[in-house]
């Protein structure tokens, strides 16, 4: 048997693959709503939360304003979100579902899981993996990066 590469001891490169695949997987179930993942992880932070600060919508995602905000006038463009200035700090935008997003809820969920579903683990616990990355991404956040 053939020793694993360096590359392949690394940890940071499985979940790097791991990472791509999930990306992957989700263009291919998004793409008939015409949305990208990361257009669909702004739907979700809104789906919990509407009437968001674009600077709240950022931190949660862990996104800058310049990556951010492309992402937000295009979903503007396909009239899934609305933009207004902040009552409270001009220089701020809050950031809003219209109905269209809203209608589109369940069945965006509805395609995600049963695409999750469909994968079919195997051995792979994903409430433990899920626990395990959180605490990872938490020990990072402690690291000041």
């Amino acid at each position: 048997m053939d020793k694993p590469s360096k590359l392949e001891q690394q940890l940071c490169f499985e979940v790097y693959k791991a990472s791509s695949n999930f990306t992957k997987m989700y263009a291919r179930v998004l793409e008939p709503f015409n949305l990208t993942f990361t257009q669909y992880l702004v739907l979700l932070v809104l789906w919990d939360e509407d009437h968001l600060l674009m600077k709240d919508i950022g931190d949660r995602l862990g996104l800058g304003t310049g990556t951010l905000n492309p992402i937000i006038n295009r979903m503007i463009e396909r009239g899934r979100l609305v933009k207004e200035q902040s009552p409270d700090d001009k220089r701020a935008s809050i950031i809003s579902l219209t109905e269209k997003a809203k209608s589109e809820q369940q069945p965006i969920e509805q395609a995600v899981v049963e695409k999750l579903t469909s994968c079919n683990f195997l051995d792979v616990n994903a409430i433990t993996l899920m626990k395990n990355l959180k605490e990872l991404n938490t020990f990072f956040g402690e690291m000041d990066l």
